[in-house]
């Protein structure tokens, strides 16, 4: 048989980032070098959808760079066969020790290349079979072929997004790949009574104009903006008339967060603070606690008070370097995913039933 053009899991590394972009379901699984390799090794033994070879998660950590480096068909097939035998040889140079074969099956195949469509599991097959269960889907593994320029790849990679990708996954590509781009010289956010505002173009301003255009009318019932600021604290828009009418008094030093929400539905308004993350600056403990007093001297209790740090992606790096000190009670929103709250509960855990 005829086994497919061998890259590099070098050369594969490379190509990932591309056609896992920024906003692509778990994507730092989907494209760091042990995703790389696990690729190469399904390529090596020729496990591409079609060609009915399955290849186990530990066959990944046996391989090694010595054997890699054989890529004749005859010697690809021979170690594809010896592989895939149960066997506790030890194997010198292998490129992962036994025990991270469940790593590589969970983390990176199963949560991340699957769910991203680059992987197809075997069906058909117990949960306890030996044999061998995952393969590359074919056009996935075309994207990969070393004879391709740049220029095809892109293209490529690009139709294959399109066509394999769910419209949701699409979805949150595209607006994670808008707020990296900006463009132009404002970003024009239309309030929920329909006055427009100009903020500086950047990815805060477009997180910014998600949580009015978005946020407000997803999550509150009659949401109105009381204040707007953008990055150094510049004021973008204030309502101090409607500040006024809910007893709020916007602080002159500028001291209330990135957007102010109120929603005037519920018999009592709700107050809603929103910080905007793009680089630093959530709701952690002491900035809640500071904006409690301010809630607290218009006559909001706790209770009718929400704090929100708004990003645009959960797989970003500003979510993951704040979210350890994001206050409890209070809320985590992302541009990418709309439809979501993430609650930092500091309540008791409530069990239905129990």
């Amino acid at each position: 048989m005829s086994l497919p053009l061998l890259p590099t899991w070098q050369d594969i590394h490379s190509r990932l980032p591309i056609i896992f972009p920024e906003g692509s379901a778990n994507r730092d699984h989907s494209i760091w070098e042990i995703s790389a390799r696990t690729i190469f090794v399904m390529l090596y033994a020729g496990a591409v959808e079609g060609a009915e070879i399955w290849i186990r998660p530990d066959q990944v950590t046996r391989m090694t760079t010595e054997q890699a480096e054989q890529t004749s068909d005859d010697a690809r097939l021979e170690w594809a066969k010896a592989s895939i035998r149960p066997s506790k040889a030890d194997v010198p140079g292998r490129w992962y020790a036994v025990n991270t074969r469940e790593s590589i099956r969970d983390d990176t195949i199963r949560y991340a290349l699957i769910q991203n469509g680059a992987v197809i599991e075997r069906p058909g097959l117990s949960t306890t079979s030996p044999a061998g269960r995952y393969a590359l889907q074919a056009e996935f593994a075309e994207l990969l072929a070393p004879d391709l320029d740049e220029a095809t790849f892109i293209a490529k990679a690009a139709a294959w997004r399109a066509k394999h990708l769910n419209a949701g996954a699409l979805a949150r590509i595209a607006i994670v790949r808008k707020g990296a781009a900006g463009g132009g010289e404002y970003e024009l956010v239309t309030f929920p009574n329909g006055e427009t505002r100009r903020m500086t173009t950047g990815p805060s301003a477009d997180i910014s104009k998600a949580v009015i255009e978005v946020f407000a009318p997803k999550f509150l019932q009659k949401p109105g903006v009381i204040a707007l600021s953008e990055s150094g604290n510049k004021v973008v828009a204030r309502d101090d008339e409607l500040a006024k009418a809910i007893g709020l008094t916007i602080p002159a030093d500028k001291s209330l967060p990135d957007i102010v929400l109120v929603d005037l539905g519920p018999a009592h308004p709700l107050l809603v603070f929103i910080e905007v993350v793009h680089s630093d600056g959530p709701v952690n403990d002491a900035r809640k606690a500071a904006l409690l007093q301010i809630a607290e001297g218009a006559g909001f209790p706790p209770q009718h008070v929400a704090f929100v740090t708004a990003y645009l992606d959960r797989a970003g790096q500003p979510f993951r370097r704040t979210v350890s000190g994001l206050a409890w009670g209070s809320y985590a929103w992302f541009a990418s995913e709309p439809d979501s709250l993430i609650a930092f509960s500091g309540k008791p855990l409530q069990i239905e039933g129990g």
